[in-house]
């Protein structure tokens, strides 16, 4: 039976948000036994925020920060667990390439996090490289460090798959029913929709580029970015299959892209971190790809795989949420312990979606994550 204006009903935890975060928080919760409310804005799943577009990075090199190392090691054995229970291929190891000129930094944080953490990894040549995997075409003076664990999620499965999980295990998802406002009741909340009014013991917010408006306090130190992904047909298909194809993050002398082999779409898919990023409105970002967004994502495989850059078969934009100093925003709100927070991803986050959905659970139910890893450099205080 609906309880959709019940105000009367109270969960054990309401998530705003169920994308690649909030369909991990639901999916942690519910199989706790708890009483799980999950409102989304848009359908489940949806290409309006940042979790879609059939493929996203997955890599145990974390060049960013040491302590995001941990939180990757756990997030892919939670992808491999929630894999074998749903039955679902949601994590291709293809490997993963981080290359860059020889004296770079990037090519060096790489082999340092491999070293540090003892993970096997290959450092080729730009040459050794397109012997090795002849889509790849960097040039001579490049290093390319090869590591064997990373691959590709695929988004839209890995959310119907945790939410699948979560409906299974008791949730109630609603879908098209943004949250337009909270507050704190006692030491619980209360949610308001465009439907109804709901209250909770406890609230996780994983918004995406929607959270600066459910979290008003957080709205200054998060930025919305428009970003265009690219997918081209190869001359050379079987150059760029899964197995012959791991995916890369090339850190060029004039330019930052990544890249996936073909999946589902007949192409490999690219995407480019612009110079001058693009800060938007998320509910008035303009969705269409441009004719010279396209030209610089064209250009970007005729340099790095020419044998990719036959015709364009697909242009998509999506939304990355930057935060203020590039870390993730995870855990309590600072004024109100009720409340745990996932945002600010800056657009390397999807990859560890498994791992955020059970520290959100660990956050509502016992206040404090007790892992293997450490998340005090995500945490909100530092605002």
């Amino acid at each position: 039976m609906s309880r959709a204006n019940d105000t009367g009903a109270r969960r054990d935890v309401i998530v705003v948000g169920v994308g690649g975060m909030g369909s991990a928080a639901v999916y942690h919760l519910a199989r706790r036994g708890l009483d799980v409310l999950g409102l989304e804005r848009y359908d489940v799943p949806h290409d309006m925020g940042s979790s879609h577009g059939e493929t996203r990075i997955f890599r145990l090199v974390q060049t960013k920060h040491p302590d995001y190392v941990g939180l990757a090691s756990r997030a892919g054995d939670l992808w491999d667990e929630l894999a074998a229970e749903t039955d679902r291929d949601l994590l291709h190891r293809t490997g993963s390439v981080h290359a860059g000129p020889a004296d770079g930094e990037y090519v060096a944080d790489a082999i340092e996090c491999c070293e540090a953490n003892d993970f096997e990894y290959d450092l080729l040549t730009g040459a050794e490289l397109s012997e090795r995997y002849p889509g790849y075409d960097l040039p001579a003076s490049y290093r390319a460090v090869v590591q064997p664990d990373g691959g590709f999620l695929v988004p839209e499965d890995c959310i119907v798959g945790h939410v699948e999980g979560a409906l299974d295990a008791g949730a109630e998802i609603r879908a098209r029913e943004p949250a337009v406002d909270w507050r704190p009741v006692g030491d619980g909340v209360e949610v308001t929709t465009e439907r109804g009014r709901y209250r909770a013991d406890r609230l996780v917010v994983a918004a995406g580029a929607w959270t600066g408006e459910v979290l008003p306090a957080l709205r200054e130190h998060l930025t919305p970015e428009r970003r265009v992904m690219a997918w081209f047909r190869p001359e050379a298909p079987e150059r760029f299959t899964p197995e012959s194809f791991p995916v890369f993050i090339v850190d060029g002398e004039d330019h930052h892209t990544y890249g996936f082999p073909i999946h589902d779409v007949p192409g490999i898919k690219i995407g480019r971190t612009p110079e001058d990023p693009e800060a938007v409105d998320p509910d008035r970002m303009d969705r269409e790809p441009t004719d010279a967004e396209a030209a610089r994502l064209r250009a970007a495989v005729e340099a790095q795989f020419p044998a990719a850059a036959g015709t364009t078969l697909g242009l998509k934009t999506c939304l990355l949420t930057r935060s203020h100093d590039g870390h993730h925003y995870l855990g309590r709100h600072p004024d109100h312990p009720q409340v745990a927070v996932a945002a600010g991803f800056t657009g390397h986050g999807f990859k560890f979606c498994s791992a955020v959905g059970e520290a959100l659970a660990d956050l509502s139910v016992d206040g404090v994550v007790e892992r293997e890893y450490d998340l005090d450099l995500f945490a909100l205080d530092r605002l």
